[in-house]
């Protein structure tokens, strides 16, 4: 489950006196914080503890995450000149990626690891916008007015999330996950002219390596389809999207991943209980289901209910339907 370290003890502790990016460029608090979760609740598969603006860092971006409001960027990019600035990123860039996989590959033995990237208009959310935002005005304006700025920004972050993500691999990785997490701010024609071919130029790369490859976004139950067709062999759905419908909306062939709503896990148990095998039943409608949440596990999760989702799930999963 993404992100089920932060909530955590042990990782507050760790994270104490180490901000998100520090951390992120650390080997062993990779490897250590990436365990931390698996040894907890004995998950199928660890993820990789990193951030998606990670490689962004890396080549010399401006960028901070900070506390309570999200990476922030010092010098937003706005016109071709501060695109250009974009450079490629190479693996010597990031030997602490390497170096951590490495490491936790040798600790897991079996278990997979799931490596992970930010997608290309999520990254470009950021870097335009100068940091989150509610309605990306700023990074719709420039996609809608300047197409060729537009083009030139999106691949340039689809070639820096390729190399990242195929870094992942060649050091371990037994899959990986593309977040474009804000992908579903966009409608379904908009998504299609102007994300659509760089994320499929992502998969398409990651695709000699025989790796499943997996694709997300959150609010886009309309874009099911078409980021299917990007190209990755699971599609990732939130919580929005019953399982049985996100079958319907996404080609024959692939797998889904999803999706427990993460504040159910603040309900009672009974509840919990209740809404997990409804996602487990409905999940069995598809060719293949990755059970997880509809999105990251919320800071506020009791880590023992989190143990006790994961043993329910285990046990479910293994009763003949």
């Amino acid at each position: 489950m993404r992100q089920a370290g932060r909530s955590l003890p042990e990782y507050r502790a760790l994270r104490t006196d180490k901000k998100m990016l520090d951390a992120c460029s650390a080997p062993d608090l990779i490897t250590e914080i990436t365990l931390q979760p698996v040894r907890r609740y004995d998950v199928d598969a660890a993820i990789l503890f990193s951030d998606i603006v990670v490689p962004l860092r890396a080549i010399g971006v401006g960028i901070d995450i900070k506390p309570g409001v999200g990476p922030v960027v010092d010098h937003p990019i706005r016109s071709a000149a501060e695109a250009a600035r974009l450079r490629q990123l190479t693996p010597d860039d990031v030997p602490y990626i390497t170096k951590a996989i490495t490491s936790l590959v040798a600790e897991l033995g079996d278990k997979p690891l799931i490596g992970f990237a930010g997608g290309p208009f999520t990254l470009a959310s950021y870097l335009v916008d100068g940091g989150p935002s509610k309605n990306f005005e700023l990074t719709k304006a420039l996609m809608y007015g300047q197409p060729e700025l537009w083009a030139d920004l999106m691949s340039r972050l689809a070639d820096i999330t390729t190399t990242f993500l195929q870094v992942q691999v060649a050091a371990g990785a037994s899959a990986v996950q593309l977040f474009d997490s804000w992908a579903g701010s966009l409608s379904l024609d908009d998504y299609r002219a102007s994300v659509l071919p760089y994320s499929k130029r992502i998969f398409d790369a990651l695709e000699p390596t025989g790796v499943p490859r997996i694709h997300f976004g959150v609010n886009t139950g309309e874009l099911l389809g078409v980021m299917g067709e990007a190209g990755a062999d699971v599609v990732g759905v939130d919580w929005r999207v019953p399982l049985d419908d996100a079958v319907s909306r996404v080609e024959p062939g692939k797998a889904l991943q999803g999706n427990l709503d993460p504040a159910i896990l603040l309900a009672p148990w009974p509840v919990i209980e209740q809404r997990t095998r409804q996602v487990l039943d409905r999940g069995r409608t598809a060719e293949g289901h990755i059970f997880n949440l509809g999105h990251g596990v919320l800071p506020e999760t009791d880590p023992d209910v989190l143990a006790r989702l994961t043993e329910l799930v285990h046990t479910a999963s293994a009763q003949p339907a």
